[in-house]
Formats: structure tokens, C-alpha cells, sequence
């Protein structure tokens, strides 16, 4: 078992290079569209936060799995229906391109919600 990925960097460098590539793809696209997130290893994955969380992806043994929390994917559910889907969750397979038009539209939608409610109260 490896020890707790400290940073971003070190989550994706523990992967095979095809699979480092794809979420290397997924991280470009969530900071060209939200580049002022924080990003940050929560949930033992990479996680973005404006003004609260925004989404999530964690690579596995046949798929990247995406976190949009339920809102992302009621939101694009027709476009998400030919993945595999949780309660939040989509599961992009390794074995087809990534639509990384969907995950951009997605993480659009999610940073005009979070940036639509109340910021959380600092600790």
C-alpha cells in the first residue's frame, strides 16, 4: 500500500504514462477553466474548491472516475448516459477517449453554482 499522495503532482506520477497523460488532460482542463481553485488531495484524490468543492477525478484499474457531486451529473444526465454512474459519480473507461468537452461543461456548470451560494465560514 502506498503512503497518502501529498500534492496533485505526486497523485498522478504513481500511474502508468497513459494513464498520468489522461489526468494530466482532466487537471488542464479543470485549471483552464477555474485556474483561481484551490487544488489539493481530499478523499485520497485530486479535489477543487471554490467557494466549496467543485469536482474530483481518481484514476483506477479501467476507468477515471469523476466527481461532480449529484448536481453534475442530474444536470448532464443525457450526456452522461452511456457512462457507468453513481449517485455523484461518472466512470470515464481507459479503453476510450475522454470527453473532455463534457468535463469542461460540467466543471463550468459547477463553479456558476458554487459562485452563485454563500461562501463557507473560515475555521
Amino acid at each position: 500500500m502506498q503512503a497518502k499522495a501529498n500534492n496533485v503532482d505526486d497523485y498522478i506520477a504513481r500511474f502508468p504514462p497513459a494513464v498520468r497523460k489522461r489526468l494530466d488532460d482532466i487537471r488542464a482542463t479543470i485549471k483552464a477553466i477555474v485556474p483561481q481553485a484551490e487544488e489539493r488531495i481530499s478523499y485520497g484524490m485530486p479535489g477543487y474548491y471554490l467557494n466549496g468543492q467543485l469536482v474530483f477525478f481518481a484514476a483506477f484499474a479501467k476507468h477515471i472516475g469523476f466527481y461532480a457531486l449529484p448536481q453534475g451529473n442530474e444536470a448532464f444526465r443525457s450526456e452522461i448516459a452511456r457512462y457507468k454512474t453513481g449517485k455523484g459519480s461518472i466512470q470515464f473507461p481507459l479503453d476510450e477517449a475522454l470527453p473532455l468537452a463534457l468535463i469542461s461543461n460540467i466543471v463550468s456548470m459547477r463553479v456558476s453554482e458554487n459562485l452563485a451560494k454563500t461562501p463557507p465560514k473560515k475555521k
